[in-house]
């Protein structure tokens, strides 16, 4: 049965930062609050838990999961950033955006778009988020709290309680969290190519929307 922390959301307490890493650790999978909506997360390499979060999302190896990066410094070590991006992503282009990239070495086979060999990169904003980052001292791997047949995140820490209690080790409740998800920006070209539109703001990147 799934454990259940209620943490601030601006300030989240260090001992259940803590104990949320551990689990991630021990092979969790948790449910925690992103800039745009609540999110399942688990260690980079832990294979194991990557497919439970497959399992309960009922996703196929064609979708691609993203990760949650401290900053552009660790991103870098996964993708390959060259110095436009990373004056953009240095810029302030955080939060609610996930960034499609060449992926480096560094990042499992599995993890990869088979095509094109690149990786979702994301940079949260969120303090909780961060906080979990920080503590855990790597990338976590990330991917929209979507249940099957539905097209919104679930949003509501006790739904995701009765929904999620024995599918994942921890819930983070932070209070609500958006519906709306990230916006994809697609960086594997000359400039910045929006591919879905979300909670990011396109005008900070001064980009036109793209199909």
């Amino acid at each position: 049965m799934a454990q259940y922390f209620e943490m601030h959301p601006d300030n989240p307490q260090p001992r259940l930062v803590r104990q949320a890493v551990q689990i991630l650790r021990d092979g969790g999978v948790i449910a925690y609050p992103t800039d745009s909506c609540y999110a399942l997360g688990c260690q980079i390499g832990d294979k194991a838990a990557m497919e439970r979060i497959r399992s309960i999302r009922d996703i196929d190896a064609r979708h691609h999961f993203a990760l949650m990066c401290r900053d552009v410094r660790e991103a870098a070590v996964y993708a390959r950033i060259d110095d436009w991006q990373f004056r953009l992503l240095r810029a302030g282009a955080v939060g609610g955006f996930a960034f499609i990239l060449p992926a480096t070495r560094e990042v499992p086979r599995r993890l990869l778009h088979e095509k094109r060999k690149t990786i979702g990169i994301r940079l949260p904003a969120n303090p909780l988020a961060q906080a979990l980052l920080e503590e855990l001292g790597e990338p976590m791997l990330s991917s929209s709290l979507i249940l099957p047949g539905e097209e919104d995140a679930l949003n509501d820490t006790d739904e995701m309680r009765a929904r999620l209690e024995h599918d994942v080790d921890l819930v983070i409740d932070a209070g609500p969290c958006g519906l709306i998800p990230s916006t994809v920006v697609d960086m594997t070209g000359s400039a910045p190519l929006i591919i879905r539109e979300g909670v990011g703001r396109p005008e900070l990147l001064g980009v036109a929307v793209g199909a």
